[in-house]
């Protein structure tokens, strides 16, 4: 009975999150009707006109749509290597500081990001990068001329990219921290003895012990590869970077809620959904063959 008990209690606790989730995300999953559907605005979803597959044979045919896959592949991916590759250098960076107040004090500094919304941080960006922002006036004092950063498609999508990683990788870090701490410090000490140097114990000790976390990291982050930040470069791109900075999410915000054309935008954000599942099924397969990591 007080096994019982406390489990009513549990369930208790959760139903007001699980009563969210069902209304603000199962719920309006009946809207995936529209893709189905010659949607007309002002009609009820029961009663519009049925037209099979024609939304998704549109969307394939539409020049924009190879674009905008193969922009959100790729900035998805530069995201996903470099925020790999930046938190572990910095955790292996940091781990080998020895002044705790300023190892406390660089923490607390690359953190912050994290915590600001891309609102606040593209005001910041859109500040320094326009033409008479501070990197120009920089430029300018070593004669280069007045660089349009964010109306270059040239320039947009490493922007995109080194700005997610400046906000992330601070937070990202933690996880790689945490593992450095469970290595156990009697290797250090015999390889001390040994006369190994600081590169020699990275090399042989710190990486092959945070291997399996970089491993797991990595796989699971290959779910993202069709999520390349709709709120970044919502706030940060405009038409003349279409061709290098549109992904999906801008372009279903942009049929959907601009053009009014609801039946497209479903069509392309279903089978973004559908596509989705399917690499974060793999990533969880390829992470329990290679990480042993499993949630069932």
């Amino acid at each position: 009975m007080r096994d019982k008990k406390t489990l009513f209690h549990y369930h208790l606790m959760m139903f007001p999150g699980a009563l969210l989730l069902f209304v603000f995300s199962i719920i309006p999953m009946l809207g995936i009707i529209m893709a189905f559907q010659r949607f007309v605005p002002g009609k009820q979803i029961w009663k519009q006109e049925w037209n099979g597959l024609e939304n998704f044979t549109f969307m394939l045919q539409i020049p924009d749509s190879k674009q905008v896959l193969f922009n959100t592949i790729i900035i998805a991916s530069m995201k996903i290597i470099a925020g790999i590759i930046v938190p572990v250098t910095f955790a292996l960076l940091l781990n080998e500081v020895r002044l705790q107040k300023f190892k406390r004090l660089v923490q607390t500094i690359v953190y912050l990001p994290h915590f600001m919304s891309w609102v606040i941080l593209a005001g910041i960006m859109i500040n320094i990068l326009s033409l008479e922002g501070i990197l120009n006036q920089l430029l300018s004092l070593f004669g280069v001329d007045p660089i349009m950063f964010l109306a270059s498609n040239s320039w947009f999508r490493h922007i995109i990219v080194w700005s997610d990683v400046w906000k992330e990788f601070g937070f990202g870090a933690i996880v790689y921290l945490a593992a450095l701490t469970g290595i156990n410090p009697a290797l250090y000490e015999a390889a001390e003895i040994d006369g190994a140097s600081r590169f020699h114990k990275l090399k042989y000790i710190t990486l092959p012990g945070i291997m399996p976390t970089i491993v797991l990291l990595t796989t699971l982050s290959l779910g993202n590869v069709l999520n390349a930040g709709f709120d970044q470069i919502f706030n940060l791109y405009n038409p003349l970077v279409y061709s290098s900075g549109d992904i999906i999410d801008t372009y279903v915000y942009r049929i959907g809620i601009v053009q009014m054309q609801y039946g497209l935008a479903t069509a392309v954000g279903l089978l973004k959904s559908v596509v989705a599942i399917v690499l974060i099924a793999i990533s969880y397969r390829l992470a329990y063959k290679f990480a042993n990591y499993r949630i069932f």
